[in-house]
């Protein structure tokens, strides 16, 4: 990529177009968007953008973080800024209990985990209150990081009963899968959804800025019979996870 030719201040910079930043803010955005830069592109260093365009080091950085903040591109401490690939979009309904595992595969996309930690632990004083056990039981956690089409998209925290699942290391890609075979599928789930902000450990698990936004996900649920089959509290990339809500109007009361 010739980026002395691409970024020529004389092709795209004029006095009555707006804003410098914005300017060459655009400038790369409709180079991204006609594939004059391709997904993994390495973007000069911000001195060499300044020399080549004529535009301050401040300029630089405000184009640079807007296009960031857009999801444009992607800077990196230490290995530099490059262009973003796209991310799919992934929706999930509300209304139906599903697995990360099936809504990616109805989608036509792979599914992978990478496991961070798995065992057998006493339950923590949550867990007690939260599954309803005893003070003295132990519990099976499950903590990944779930890719689809290999781009990380969600860290799961899951804790279920032994009663439930007493083998952490028999789960494959799908906990559901597996708990379906033992006939201990949840049938139904109480979920909260609510916004946050990743910190620095969750940020780099799944490749995206300190601080970018995400949905944080409690969910508990249940057996048939009542019973708590599973306590699982989820980080989803807010760039790349909508949640789908079909709503009806209520029917008006008769007089």
């Amino acid at each position: 990529m010739n980026f002395v030719e691409m970024l020529a201040p004389e092709v795209w910079l004029s006095t009555n177009g707006g804003p410098r930043y914005l300017q060459l803010t655009r400038r790369i955005e409709r180079a991204i968007e006609s594939k004059e830069l391709l997904p993994g592109t390495p973007l000069p260093p911000e001195r060499e953008m300044a020399k080549i365009t004529g535009l301050s080091r401040v300029t630089i950085r405000k184009a640079a973080a807007t296009l960031a903040d857009a999801g444009l591109i992607e800077q990196r401490q230490g290995s530099g800024t490059t262009v973003a690939s796209p991310i799919r979009r992934v929706e999930q309904s509300l209304s139906r209990l599903t697995s990360f595992s099936e809504d990616i595969a109805r989608r036509g996309m792979e599914v992978s985990s990478t496991w961070l930690s798995r065992g057998v632990f006493f339950a923590s004083p949550e867990e007690i209150m939260t599954l309803g056990l005893g003070a003295a039981d132990s519990v099976t956690r499950l903590h990944r990081l779930r890719f689809a089409n290999g781009t990380p998209m969600a860290i799961e925290r899951a804790v279920l009963p032994l009663q439930v699942l007493n083998d952490p290391h028999a789960v494959g890609d799908s906990l559901y899968e597996l708990l379906e075979k033992k006939g201990k599928k949840p049938t139904r789930a109480l979920q909260n959804i609510t916004a946050a902000n990743l910190n620095k450990q969750d940020a780099e698990l799944l490749q995206v800025e300190e601080g970018a936004a995400a949905l944080q996900i409690s969910r508990i649920s249940y057996l048939s019979n009542g019973q708590i089959a599973e306590f699982t509290r989820s980080v989803y990339r807010g760039d790349a996870y909508d949640f789908v809500a079909e709503l009806q109007l209520a029917a008006s009361g008769t007089s």
